[in-house]
């Protein structure tokens, strides 16, 4: 049996795949008697996460997202990938100066076993070629705009070469989504003073306040943000819809983890804690396997391709792997 400690993060790590469990899985899974997952369950609430408990034959629980930051406990292996992607996303991301800070804040926390660990990993990023450099873009200038899209409400903003400085007159806009492509933020909005369809280098603006009023949104064109955006441009960087297999997913995961460590496909950002994303590979499986690199809950929007690879890689796994899969089991170094 884990020590309690152990035990909690494995618990805690369980409770954040986003889904309900039951008291008989929860105990099943780590080993351990409902009775003790109850008093876990009650330690984790002393600490401040909000853990609901619904009614069943064993009852359940379920982590939802509370009012207060509670302390951030991570087991070895979350840890390590968390300083990975933030030494990643510091040297290639548009969010390089804050994935640094954020890198330094969670290694001064770290114990000395894992600060080592941490300190033998040298990130260098190699970006394909024809990319080019990220665009610089403030975090609080992303939530503005990601704010707006969600609210739908029209918006006002300076646009030039950069966000220094005004360049001629405010544009008018109902801003529709808010992606990324090859490095760069980009803002898909219909402009109210050109009557058509833009596309808004996100480095380059500026947002205004206040906003206007909420509008209707109108039907992109394409049918989707893929297409829109592919067809945009083509022809001078390449697109997605050049690869024979092209799908479409849901990650649990916010735009801005994710798209540092995407150079050829779209991500459209759904809300905090979700965002879409569309790829292309040589290969469905090739596909499925690249999407599996981001450690986090995966829901396939299409094309059925795609879903039949994750079940043949699925398969494939539980092959290797070659008997019944345990409970987890979480050791210190």
């Amino acid at each position: 049996m884990q020590k309690a400690s152990s035990r909690l993060l494995a618990l805690l790590s369980l409770l954040q795949t986003h889904r309900d469990w039951s008291g008989d899985g929860l105990a099943e899974r780590l080993d351990i008697t409902p009775r003790t997952v109850r008093r876990d369950i009650d330690r984790l609430r002393e600490l401040g996460y909000p853990i609901l408990a619904f009614k069943g034959p064993s009852g359940g629980y379920r982590l939802e997202a509370g009012s207060q930051l509670p302390p951030l406990l991570f087991d070895d292996g979350q840890a390590v990938a968390l300083a990975l992607a933030l030494q990643s996303a510091a040297t290639s991301s548009t969010i390089g100066e804050d994935a640094a800070r954020a890198l330094a804040t969670v290694r001064q926390v770290m114990p000395p076993r894992l600060r080592q660990r941490i300190d033998m990993l040298q990130v260098t990023v190699v970006r394909s070629p024809g990319t080019g450099d990220a665009s610089p873009v403030g975090t609080q200038v992303l939530m503005e705009l990601s704010r707006v899209v969600r609210a739908r409400e029209e918006l006002r903003f300076d646009y030039g070469q950069d966000a220094a400085g005004p360049a001629g007159p405010p544009r008018r806009t109902q801003p529709h989504h808010l992606v990324t492509w090859r490095g760069h933020w980009y803002l898909i909005a219909w402009d109210l003073d050109r009557d058509d369809w833009r596309t808004f280098r996100v480095d380059r603006l500026r947002p205004r306040t206040p906003t206007g009023p909420r509008f209707t949104p109108r039907d992109l064109p394409g049918g989707d943000v893929a297409t829109f955006v592919t067809g945009r441009f083509r022809g001078t960087d390449g697109s997605t819809a050049d690869w024979p297999c092209r799908g479409e997913v849901v990650l649990d995961l916010p735009a801005q983890a994710v798209a540092p460590f995407v150079q050829d496909g779209i991500v459209e950002e759904l809300g905090p804690e979700r965002c879409h994303l569309t790829l292309g590979s040589w290969s469905w499986t090739g596909l499925a396997t690249t999407l599996g690199h981001f450690d986090t809950g995966i829901h396939v929007i299409g094309p059925p391709q795609l879903t039949d690879a994750f079940a043949e890689l699925a398969a494939r796994y539980a092959d290797a792997a070659g008997t019944t899969r345990s409970a987890p089991v979480i050791r210190a170094d």
